[in-house]
């Protein structure tokens, strides 16, 4: 004959399933999920500013030859000059030859050859500075040069401002490795504080290792018991 249980449920729920984990929505937990946006819009951001300086870079290196007012070898053409503001001949050559140019003495009284070599390469031809001059006097003035190679060719263009490129560069390197640390770092960082507060959220929502007692709460002292 089987004796009926008129306590209920064992004490500590012995005997049933375990209860099912509470569930912890994805948007109460902190940091917000808003962070991997944050960090998505920043490397966007940084990667988009580095290659915009490279391209600026190469775009003002690349327009710094006036390639558009090229002349040939053994001729001469007038170009609009500012008092102090130096300027270079560049040469396109198949192959390397001794060059000569002439200014008239009113604009330079002479020309210089650049300590350190600098070429610009734009579509199939290379322009390498070959001299420079810094004009005492604004105004046009004509340009005449030669070359012992044939099909040589002429122009005028900008110094190249070296320090300015390889600022431009370092710059743009700058971007590309603070993206590249920045935003891993950030959804690191966010994953991990979220995991975290997911612990805290269901330690202090699970039910007591015990559970209740068969009668509510417990009496206390239990009867019997000295006191």
């Amino acid at each position: 004959m089987a004796i009926p249980n008129t306590w209920g449920a064992p004490y500590g729920g012995y005997g049933g399933p375990p209860p099912a984990p509470p569930v912890i929505p994805a948007r109460d937990l902190r940091p917000r999920r808003l962070w991997y946006v944050v960090a998505a819009l920043l490397g966007v951001v940084l990667v988009g500013t580095g290659v915009t300086l490279v391209v600026l870079v190469i775009k003002n290196t690349v327009e710094s030859v006036d390639t558009a007012h090229r002349f040939a070898a053994g001729g001469q053409r007038t170009f609009s000059f500012t008092q102090g503001k130096t300027r270079a001949i560049y040469v396109f050559q198949p192959e390397r030859g001794h060059v000569d140019c002439r200014v008239p003495s009113a604009l330079a009284d002479s020309l210089t050859k650049p300590a350190g070599t600098f070429r610009v390469t734009r579509g199939a031809r290379s322009w390498d500075r070959v001299l420079e001059l810094t004009p005492r006097t604004g105004g046009d003035y004509p340009v005449t040069c030669a070359s012992e190679v044939p099909g040589a060719e002429f122009a005028l263009g900008d110094k190249p401002e070296v320090g300015g490129m390889v600022g431009g560069i370092l710059a743009a390197i700058g971007c590309f490795l603070t993206a590249a640390l920045a935003v891993p770092a950030i959804c690191i960082v966010t994953a991990v504080r979220r995991g975290r507060h997911r612990r805290r959220l269901l330690a202090a929502a699970a039910p007591p290792m015990w559970g209740p007692s068969p009668s509510g709460t417990a009496p206390w002292p239990p009867a019997g018991a000295a006191v």
